[in-house]
């Protein structure tokens, strides 16, 4: 359509420094010692998986640098002595009694025995109170049939998300004797509940993806053995992944997130990558290669296509490691080593497995299937007669398409981000109900008051008055949401001092936030602007979640253009073109915003709601934009990659553009269809769990693929190459020295003479 260069007429040499059709071979031709080499790297990774693992996971959300709330809490353990736990509160209600009837009474002080006697390493020395001691009015309801005890667990977070269960056991047990209704919520309860949530939706999501996974490869194969082969490299991928994470959380402790993607991304990436080199190698069984030829063939191709795919996604991965939280940094630490794993089984485990089988990979096929997918290279059938329709019309195909794409990226610009609190988990969970009864009648914020800390010279009479000042502006706070300061800790140098107040509702939704920033950016300004010498910081739940917020939009400038730039340098030096890798950003950029605002319809807008299968939020999970971002980003080039290749390599041997576009849809079209279903329904999968952001997640990484493998590669890509005709392959020649990394098509390059490249310029 557009005049475009001379096509490359120089001849292509072998591209020298890694040969993965030699490593192929290399492995195909020992197959039982390779075997024999996984498997003893399988048995060591569940080693560690089983001895280590446990003890390099933290559950704890922390900063790798110090904003506001990380250097409050700082403070707090240096003015205490020892590291920052969570508050729990225990409730204790009944219909029939108050808390002043003699049974009551029985009834609490027996709990509260019963809870003491956990003893000191779960529970913190001193910090377990409740009205019979204490006979404060603010742990009694206003009805006086409940009281609270507010507990400190002991240790750390981690500490505490350990032995919480031992005290959420005893309350279960507790629960219902005499009529009396007791509960238990705070930090590590309601986190404990929400792990409990999320790993039921994570063993949903394998329960309903394997099997949907099996099917779909048994049918895009059309054999039942070989369909197993994808699955085995996942799980192989999978185990030494894992066994990875757990001799790195050694050295450095991650979050325990980093499980959830290996299991997640590992199924989808370990079973498409062994699928497309499954695929090749067959296609050149049927041009009639011996065995070890034709794995060696597909080595050179195939294969090499999964290590440069494999290479873009941990680029787009890289980027999380740029963002200085520690769940970010274990997500991209998991994805890296689960997709890197991948990669080596599938340049290795899969030959030699393939050698084993040899002409028996179509042993039990299902003819149906086996009968409808073309063989290699050869024109007609669905996805020929898509691509010659959609390059029939292309300036109508990318306006239809493009137009799909940006109106369902829209909604995105209504986006709100924040976090799903309480509120949002299942009726049944006692966190919950404990939660709404505080909510009630008491300060639910009293579980996860903000904290105010300052440094300075505490007993001074500009600070007192700066405290004073703030007491009362928080007191007059038009909204009323702060409640009554409790009594001032002040540390024994008089250098270190803590206001804690409770918060109105949910630490995690609006009112809370807004509360907080009000005190960040109103009231502590107006009340330490007399010229004390005095450093505040505001931390505590919310305070520390709207740091996250910030960090979240930041990371944003430092890991766009990282994930953009290195992922354009990576495709322009694989394919030789600066269009090429312009284009599949765009393209790619399409997707996930595609993606963004068909979350928040369903959520956000409530849609899912009302189609019964979502929960309705205010908000979607701030850091699922910037998680979503570069793993859609690193998947979807997966795809592009593969296309591409393809497309590429008969463009070098024909010189035609249009011919070429044609036999990459084609040879790629069923493979990229069946891979992408194996993605969907794995994502998918997770998204049927209770969790919000396992719902927001699943769905969001799910229609992106979808999206990205029906309207963006078989419609946006051959339209737009169509479009392009020869400037798809433009390099200027000042950029002649980039090495020559064409990722299939081993050996030597077809010269295409003028008049072909002439043709080939006209997209022809």
């Amino acid at each position: 359509m557009f005049a475009g260069p001379p096509a490359e007429t120089t001849a292509r040499t072998e591209t020298g420094f890694f040969s993965t059709g030699r490593i192929s071979r290399f492995s195909a031709e020992r197959p039982w010692k390779t075997l024999f080499a996984w498997a003893l790297l399988v048995v060591a990774s569940v080693f560690f998986i089983t001895t280590m693992l446990d003890d390099g996971l933290t559950t704890e959300l922390k900063f790798t640098n110090t904003p506001e709330s990380q250097r409050g809490v700082d403070l707090i353990e240096e003015l205490h002595g020892y590291p920052t736990s969570t508050t729990e509160v225990i409730i204790v209600s009944s219909r029939s009694h108050t808390v002043d009837d003699r049974e009551f009474r029985t009834f609490a002080e027996g709990l509260y025995a019963e809870v003491a006697a956990l003893g000191p390493d779960v529970i913190r020395e001193g910090t377990f109170q409740s009205y019979y001691l204490t006979g404060a009015p603010s742990f009694v309801s206003e009805d006086r049939h409940t009281t609270i005890m507010p507990l400190t667990m002991a240790g750390d977070y981690d500490d505490a998300s350990v032995n919480v269960h031992e005290l959420v056991d005893l309350v279960k047990e507790t629960n219902g004797e005499g009529g009396f209704e007791v509960l238990v919520t705070g930090g590590a309860t309601v986190s404990a509940d929400f792990e409990e949530i999320g790993l039921e939706g994570l063993e949903r999501g394998e329960m309903f993806g394997i099997p949907v996974a099996l099917i779909i490869l048994g049918l895009v194969l059309g054999a039942v053995v070989i369909a197993f082969v994808p699955l085995i490299v996942a799980i192989v991928s999978i185990a030494v992944a894992l066994g990875s994470a757990a001799l790195i959380g050694q050295a450095f402790s991650l979050s325990f997130f980093i499980t959830n993607i290996i299991f997640m991304v590992g199924l989808a990436v370990g079973i498409d990558y062994a699928l497309f080199i499954v695929a090749r190698y067959r296609e050149e069984l049927q041009h009639g290669r011996s065995v070890l030829d034709a794995i060696e063939r597909a080595g050179d191709t195939a294969s090499r296509a999964v290590m440069f795919s494999g290479m873009t996604v941990v680029i787009g991965l890289a980027g999380m490691l740029l963002v200085p939280f520690n769940s970010f940094i274990a997500i991209a630490t998991g994805a890296i080593l689960v997709v890197t794993a991948s990669v080596l089984a599938a340049l290795t485990l899969l030959p030699a497995i393939l050698r084993l089988l040899g002409s028996k990979v179509d042993a039990l096929s299902v003819p149906a299937f086996r009968s409808r997918r073309p063989k290699a290279g050869i024109a007609g059938g669905g996805w020929d007669r898509i691509s010659h329709g959609v390059m029939r019309y292309p300036v109508l195909s990318v306006i239809i398409g493009g137009g799909i794409m940006i109106a369902l990226a829209v909604p995105a610009l209504n986006m709100k981000t924040g976090t799903s609190g309480v509120s949002t988990l299942p009726d049944e969970y006692q966190s919950k109900r404990g939660f709404e009864i505080l909510d009630e009648s008491f300060s639910a914020g009293d579980a996860n008051p903000a904290q105010i800390v300052i440094y300075g010279d505490i007993v001074s009479d500009r600070v007192q008055a700066a405290i004073d000042d703030l007491k009362g502006l928080m007191a007059s706070d038009s909204e009323g949401a702060f409640g009554q300061p409790r009594e001032l800790e002040v540390s024994g140098d008089g250098k270190i001092a803590l206001l804690e107040v409770s918060l109105a509702g949910d630490a995690t939704e609006k009112p809370a936030e807004d509360a907080v920033r009000r005190l960040r950016e109103l009231y502590v300004p107006d009340a330490f602007a007399n010229g004390s010498v005095a450093e505040v910081s505001v931390t505590g739940v919310t305070a520390y979640n709207l740091d996250v917020f910030k960090t979240d939009r930041n990371a944003f400038r430092t890991v766009l253009p990282f994930v953009l730039g290195m992922s354009f340098i990576l495709l322009m030096t694989v394919f030789r073109s600066i269009i090429v890798p312009l284009k599949a950003i765009i393209l790619n950029l399409l997707s996930v915003g595609a993606a963004y605002g068909l979350m928040v319809l369903m959520f956000q807008e409530g849609l899912g709601e009302r189609l019964g299968i979502f929960i309705k939020t205010d908000v979607i999970e701030s850091g699922l934009l910037l998680f979503l971002f570069t793993i859609l980003f690193g998947l979807s080039m997966d795809y592009h990659v593969f296309l591409l290749s393809r497309i590429r390599e008969r463009f070098d041997a024909t010189g035609d553009n249009a011919e070429s576009v044609a036999f990459g849809i084609r040879t790629t079209g069923r493979l990229i269809t069946g891979a992408a279903l194996i993605m969907v329904a794995v994502f998918w999968g997770f998204a049927a769990g209770d969790l919000v952001a396992l719902q927001q997640m699943g769905f969001g990484m799910g229609s992106a693929i979808l999206l990205d493998a029906t309207i963006i590669r078989m419609v946006l890509v051959p339209a737009s190459m169509k479009l392009l005709g020869g400037w798809n392959w433009y390099l200027p020649k000042w950029m002649d020295w980039l090495p020559d990394l064409r990722v299939e098509g081993g050996g030597t390059r077809r010269p295409v003479s003028g008049q072909v490249a002439d043709v080939a310029a006209a997209g022809d």
